[in-house]
């Protein structure tokens, strides 16, 4: 079956990214279309396990009214892909290696999965998963309030 939603990332270097995805995530290059006359690549495609993901360069078409721009263009992204792998701490010191930032080290999250995050050199964050026990709802929602009864308020 396809999947019915495809993350479309705008990065610098399209290049770069797809060789940081391909070392830090296992990616496989789909397609690859470069701009005519350019060395900017226009679309591409990856997947990461079952996944694809489409990636563009930041660039401007006046002609047709296309602007593209990436999180480090734009001071960051409110978005977070989610990856599911076998092994987190594998694959997030894979991505360290590969160039990624540290945004949390894996730890065993309230909800059941071992789970870190790191910003690729892009400027996309990845949260990075490993289910390690299966919860209830009702479970996950005790060790939620406990994990926030613990917390320090910030302010």
């Amino acid at each position: 079956m396809k999947q019915t939603v495809t993350p479309h990332l705008i990065v610098d270097d399209a290049a770069a990214a797809i060789t940081f995805y391909t070392q830090a995530f296992g990616a496989v290059e789909q397609c690859r279309l470069q701009m005519p006359d350019s060395d900017k690549i226009m679309h591409a495609a990856i997947s990461i396990g079952d996944a694809t993901i489409m990636l563009a360069e930041t660039m401007e078409c006046p002609e047709s009214g296309m602007k593209t721009q990436s999180p480090k263009q734009l001071g960051g992204s409110p978005v977070t892909i989610h990856l599911s792998v076998p092994d987190v701490d594998k694959t997030f010191a894979q991505a360290l290696a590969a160039g990624a930032k540290e945004i949390m080290q894996p730890a065993d999250m309230f909800w059941g999965d071992r789970y870190g995050k790191v910003t690729d050199p892009f400027g996309h964050e990845w949260s990075i998963a490993t289910p390690v026990r299966q919860m209830t709802p009702e479970e996950i929602m005790a060790a939620a309030k406990e994990c926030f009864k613990q917390a320090q308020p910030v302010g």
